[in-house]
């Protein structure tokens, strides 16, 4: 054996290993001591294995933030910079006036940012400034591979659960695609996955409309979490959020916030 090709292989892993731990620093580093850390109990239900209801951020301003921050039936703020522009600014409006309202304590917000694919490389941006505005937990859309949700994973640091028992950020990943749904098994079983999400408007879209390859496809992403553990979430309505809440489902998002008076009075 030529002991020079051991000796280059072996510097070659280091090398790649010393890379990847820059990588995870560099994300660590960036939750430096301005970040807002989220008080939340989302991930004590989560643990428990009792639901978590959810509403959508509407409107993404102070206004909105206000009537949020008023819902105290709500135990997160789905809050969306996926398309359009990257507005932190908006996002600390939102989180002020919605901390601001209320009783003053706030929700803690899950945050969707650009798919993945799009742009790796702003990926450290995205998480960084959202840790800065203090998110409880970060959405990755249109999920694929077991690949992208490793790296969804990894890339929320050493304040991931349930990676870490300890952290309080969640990583929410969203099955939008066919691809991702054929790849839901591997998906749900990456290790430290906090929640698994098959998003039935996309899903629309994928299957052409159709009824039917839509809730099958929903079925295998919910099918696939209970077999790795995993919370599974979904959309609802006042109409269907109890049937949702039979079929397993643990983290709702509801747009109509009299769905989770409805689904809290369908638990009692």
């Amino acid at each position: 054996m030529n002991i020079h090709w051991v000796i280059s292989a072996a510097l070659a892993t280091v090398l790649t290993a010393c890379q990847n731990s820059e990588i995870e620093l560099q994300l660590i580093e960036n939750m430096d001591s301005e970040t807002v850390i989220s008080d939340t109990n989302l991930i004590g239900k989560l643990q428990s294995g009792d639901p978590v209801f959810g509403i959508f951020a509407r409107p993404q301003t102070a206004e909105g933030g206000s009537i949020a921050g008023k819902n105290r039936d709500a135990d997160f703020v789905f809050y969306s910079l996926e398309s359009g522009p990257w507005d932190i600014p908006g996002l600390e409006n939102f989180r002020r006036a919605m901390d601001g309202s209320g009783d003053g304590s706030g929700h803690p917000i899950t945050l969707r940012i650009p798919p993945i694919r799009e742009d790796p490389g702003a990926l450290d941006k995205y998480i960084s400034e959202g840790l800065v505005e203090g998110v409880g937990g970060i959405v990755f859309p249109h999920v694929e591979s077991a690949k992208e949700a490793e790296l969804a994973v990894r890339s929320l640091g050493d304040r991931s659960w349930p990676m870490n028992l300890n952290g309080d950020l969640v990583s929410v990943l969203l099955i939008e695609d066919r691809v991702g749904v054929e790849s839901a098994e591997q998906i749900v079983a990456t290790p430290g996955v906090s929640v698994v999400i098959p998003g039935p408007g996309d899903l629309r879209r994928a299957y052409d409309g159709d009824d039917q390859a839509i809730e099958a496809a929903i079925q295998r992403v919910l099918a696939a979490c209970k077999d790795s553990g995993v919370p599974c979430g979904i959309t609802a309505g006042a109409e269907d959020v109890t049937e949702r809440l039979e079929q397993g489902f643990k983290m709702i998002i509801v747009s109509d916030p009299t769905a989770i008076l409805v689904a809290k009075k369908s638990l009692e």
